[in-house]
C-alpha cells in the first residue's frame, strides 16, 4: 500500500512538473538579430547624393543644349531630350507595343565623341515594349516616324544607368543616341 501511494504520488508531482514546464514555455521571445539593421540615416545620405548627382547631371544636358545653336531640342516627359534631324511632316504612324522596328543608331558622349558607331552597331530589330533595350531610347522610338532621325539626350538614369555598359560606357554616364527608323512592321 506505502509503494502504491508513493507511485502514485510520483506520478501527482511528475505531472503537476510536467505541467508547469509546458506553460512556463508558452511565451516565445523572438531571438534578436546578429547584426543589427543599417541606420535609416545610411539610406538617407544615398538618397541626397543621388538627387545631386541627377540635378548636376540636368544641369550639364540644359548647358549642352542650351548651347547647341543648330538643333532645336524637346525634353520629353520621360526624362530626356531629343531634337529632330530629319523630320517626316507627312501624317504617318508611329510605333506602338508589340510592333516590330529596324533601327540604325550611334552611341556618342556629351562632347560628341563617338563610342560606338553605327558601322559597329549595325542595323537592329527591335519589338516594341517586348524587348530589353536602352530605356531612353525605348520610350523616344515611340515618337518616330519610318524615315525620321532623332538625336536623342539621355540621362545615365535613361540611358546606361549606374553600372554603365561595362565597356566602353562609364558609370553614371550620360549619353546621346542618334536613331534612325528604317521600317516600322505590325
Amino acid at each position: 500500500m506505502k509503494k502504491l501511494y508513493k507511485i502514485r504520488m510520483f506520478n501527482k508531482f511528475f505531472f503537476i512538473l510536467s505541467f508547469l514546464f509546458l506553460f512556463s514555455c508558452s511565451k516565445i521571445e523572438p531571438r534578436r538579430p546578429i547584426n543589427p539593421k543599417p541606420s535609416t540615416i545610411f539610406y538617407k545620405e544615398v538618397i541626397e547624393d543621388s538627387k545631386k548627382i541627377n540635378k548636376s547631371e540636368d544641369e550639364l544636358i540644359a548647358k549642352l543644349i542650351k548651347n547647341d545653336t543648330i538643333f532645336d531640342y524637346k525634353q520629353s516627359s520621360e526624362g530626356f531630350w531629343y531634337a529632330y534631324i530629319h523630320k517626316i511632316e507627312e501624317n504617318l504612324p508611329t510605333p506602338k507595343m508589340g510592333d516590330e522596328v529596324v533601327i540604325e543608331y550611334e552611341i556618342s558622349d556629351l562632347n560628341d565623341s563617338i563610342i560606338y558607331s553605327k558601322e559597329e552597331l549595325g542595323q537592329k530589330t527591335y519589338k516594341i515594349d517586348k524587348e530589353d533595350f536602352i530605356s531612353g531610347l525605348q520610350k523616344g522610338i515611340k515618337l518616330m516616324k519610318t524615315g525620321e532621325t532623332i538625336t536623342f539626350v539621355l540621362p545615365f538614369y535613361n540611358a546606361f544607368g549606374v553600372l554603365g555598359d561595362g565597356k566602353k560606357i562609364g558609370v553614371n554616364q550620360s549619353v546621346k543616341s542618334t536613331v534612325t527608323l528604317i521600317k516600322i512592321t505590325n
